[in-house]
Formats: structure tokens, C-alpha cells, sequence
């Protein structure tokens, strides 16, 4: 008998060691990244082919379309890079076995937050638990800002970069002149704007730990710490703060 969360823990753990197994051949960590967005759509299409006619097709089109641009953006982004700085850093600092570290602290890791995220996408749709379609509407409009917000950003910061001239510079225009990491705020409205929209299924009160947690990552774990300390090593970055302050929350005025 299908259980969506159970099947679901197996899919992300095969998904995450096979992206392991390349991550070994290439020699490159930060390849997670590429898959950090698609596993998200891996998870939803798994539950959409058990439940064709119950599981929503709003739901599974708003991952598809967040999963899979993302995980294009960052595959055509980062592929040819070489490994991250931040994954050369932690192997730096690693003690024994680089394989075993790599699995379990980056790979399983990953899988394990995937799954935390994608506990909002493994509900069913209950019409006798249902409370109000308007969430449904909500949901989808934040969501849809979100999306277009953050690829937006990451379009203008890929053109940005693209250019010698301002290598060594902070983007300080489009979407970057409101705050400084548009890009996260968008990914934070995506999710949000899910959990809204599944709200209507009746059991949000548990399901509020989607959201809860990649906007924790990305405020106070791997997304802005991370870039801060990088940052704070240019001398430009205390006069950039300034022009912008704002690190989430756009700044219209």
C-alpha cells in the first residue's frame, strides 16, 4: 500500500546517493545544488503518479516550474565552475574519510532537509477537511510572485556578472537596489505561497515546518551567513549595506 511519506524518505535517498555517486566522479560537492530544486519535483511527480485524480495539478505545476528553473539556472551556472568555495571550505576542514563526509554531511543532509520541505507536498486533498478555496487563490498569487521574483534576480545578476567590468562590484540595480538578496526572498515567497495554497487540506498546523525551514536555512544557515562571510571580505561591502540595507525585505522607498 502506498505511503506517501515512506516512499517518499526512499525516493529522496536513492535520488541524493545517485547525485552522490556523480559528485565522487566529478570530483565536486556543490553539484547539490543542481539538485536541491529538481528532488522537489521528483518528489511531487512520485506522489502525482499515485494519485492522479486527488493530488492537485496546481500543486505539481508550481514545483515543476520552481524545480526545474531552478535546477537549470544553477546546472548552467555552476557545472563548468568547479566546486563551490563553500564546499572547498568544508572539505578543507574535514576530518577523515572525504567520501563518508561528503555522503552523510553534505548528500544525506541535503536529502534530509528535502524532506523536511517536502512534507507540504506529500498531503492529499480531503474534501471533508477542506476550510475555504480562498487559500488555494492566495497561495498560487504568492506563489507566482515569488517565482517571477527570484528569476528575475537571478536573471539580472547572471547579466550583471557577465560583464569584466564589474567584477568585484555589489549589483545595486533591478531588483537588487530594493535588497540585497531579492533571489531568497522570492524562494521564500514560493514556499510560502505552497504551504498557503495546501492550507485548504486541513492540516497546516504540522505542515508550517515546510516553510519554517527554508526560511530558517536561508536566513540563518546556508544562504545569507554564507554569502556575508564572503562579502564582508570586499572593503566596498560596509558602503554597500549602507546604499542597501535591506537584506530580505525589498525597500520601495
Amino acid at each position: 500500500m502506498f505511503n506517501p511519506y515512506l516512499d517518499s524518505a526512499i525516493i529522496i535517498w536513492i535520488y541524493v546517493t545517485l547525485w552522490f555517486i556523480i559528485a565522487m566522479i566529478k570530483q565536486d560537492n556543490s553539484i547539490v545544488d543542481i539538485a536541491w530544486g529538481l528532488g522537489f519535483v521528483v518528489v511531487a511527480w512520485w506522489q502525482y503518479c499515485y494519485y492522479p485524480h486527488q493530488y492537485s495539478t496546481a500543486l505539481i505545476v508550481m514545483v515543476t516550474l520552481w524545480g526545474v528553473r531552478l535546477g537549470f539556472h544553477l546546472f548552467f551556472r555552476n557545472w563548468s565552475e568547479g566546486e563551490d568555495w563553500r564546499y572547498q571550505e568544508m572539505r578543507e576542514n574535514w576530518k577523515g574519510n572525504f567520501m563518508v563526509n561528503s555522503y552523510f554531511r553534505v548528500f544525506i543532509l541535503q536529502g534530509i532537509l528535502m524532506y523536511i520541505i517536502s512534507l507540504v507536498l506529500m498531503q492529499q486533498p480531503d474534501e471533508k477537511m477542506i476550510i475555504s478555496p480562498v487559500f488555494s487563490h492566495l497561495g498560487m498569487t504568492i506563489f507566482v510572485i515569488g517565482f517571477l521574483w527570484e528569476s528575475i534576480a537571478d536573471f539580472q545578476l547572471k547579466q550583471f556578472k557577465s560583464k569584466s567590468k564589474n567584477k568585484g562590484k555589489f549589483m545595486q540595480s533591478g531588483l537588487w537596489k530594493y535588497a540585497r538578496h531579492p533571489n531568497y526572498f522570492g524562494e521564500m515567497l514560493v514556499w510560502w505561497g505552497i504551504y498557503i495554497f495546501t492550507i485548504e487540506y486541513g492540516i497546516w498546523y504540522l505542515f508550517i515546518i515546510s516553510p519554517l525551514t527554508i526560511t530558517v536555512l536561508l536566513l540563518k544557515v546556508s544562504g545569507i551567513p554564507f554569502l556575508k562571510k564572503k562579502q564582508s571580505k570586499n572593503p566596498k561591502y560596509a558602503a554597500y549595506i549602507k546604499k542597501v540595507p535591506n537584506a530580505i525585505l525589498p525597500k520601495f522607498w
